[in-house]
C-alpha cells in the first residue's frame, strides 16, 4: 500500500528543496509500500536488531517456517523459539510484545499521535525510539518522522547538504525544516540516495 499523500509531498518537496528534487527525479516508479501487518513489522525489527539484514532475512525465513503464521498466538505457544537462531533475550522481547498485543496494548493505536505511539511502542521490551520511528514510517505510514539516530539519513544529509561533513541533530533539524509536513518523505528519498533498493519492514 502507497501512502495516499506520496504524490503530493513528491511535489512540494521538489518545489521547496532542490536538492531533494534531483534525488526523487531519479527515483521515479517507487514508493514507500506497508508491507506486514502491526505485529509482524514490529517483531521483525526486534529480529534484526544488531545483526547484517542478510543474517536477519535467514532468521526471520526460520522462524516463518516454524510457527507459520507470525502471530502473536503462535509466539506465546511456542517454546522453541531459539532452534530459529534467536538469542535468549531476542526470544524474550518476542513473546513481551506478542503478550502486549494479545492484552491490546495496542488497540486503537492508530489514533495515537506520534509521540504519543513512540511512547507506547518504548514502553515493550526490544523496542527503542529508532525501531518505533521505523514503525511510524513503514507501518502507520506517518508522513512527518524525522528518525534523527538513523545513521543513514546522518550520512544521506551530510552527504547532500554538508560536502560529505558529519551533522549533528541540530543541523538536520535546521536542514530538514523546509521538509515538513512530508519528513518521512525526504527521509525515504534520501535513503534512496544512498541505497536505491527499498527497504521492508
Amino acid at each position: 500500500m502507497t501512502p495516499i499523500y506520496w504524490d503530493a509531498a513528491k511535489i512540494e518537496l521538489s518545489r521547496h528543496d532542490a536538492t531533494l528534487a534531483g534525488i526523487i527525479a531519479r527515483h521515479p516508479g517507487i514508493s514507500l509500500q506497508r508491507r506486514a501487518d502491526p505485529f509482524s513489522t514490529l517483531a521483525r525489527s526486534i529480529v534484526g536488531q544488531q545483526i547484517s539484514v542478510r543474517a536477519a532475512d535467514a532468521v526471520w525465513g526460520k522462524l516463518v517456517g516454524q510457527l507459520q503464521a507470525i502471530t502473536p498466538e503462535h509466539v506465546i505457544a511456542n517454546d522453541a523459539l531459539k532452534t530459529c537462531g534467536l538469542s535468549s533475550r531476542k526470544v524474550e522481547y518476542l513473546q513481551d510484545l506478542a503478550r502486549c498485543f494479545s492484552l491490546g496494548k495496542f488497540d486503537g493505536w492508530d489514533a495515537l499521535e506520534d509521540e504519543e505511539l513512540v511512547k507506547r511502542l518504548t514502553e515493550v521490551r526490544g523496542i527503542g525510539r529508532w525501531t518505533a520511528e521505523m514503525f511510524l514510517i513503514f507501518q502507520a505510514l506517518r508522513p512527518d518522522v524525522l528518525p534523527l539516530d538513523d545513521l543513514g539519513l546522518q550520512r544521506a544529509i551530510g552527504l547532500h547538504y554538508k560536502h560529505g561533513a558529519p551533522v549533528g541533530r541540530p543541523e538536520m533539524l535546521e536542514i530538514s525544516e523546509p521538509w515538513r509536513p512530508w519528513r518521512s518523505v525526504a527521509t525515504w528519498y534520501l535513503w534512496r540516495s544512498l541505497d536505491p533498493v527499498p527497504v521492508e519492514y
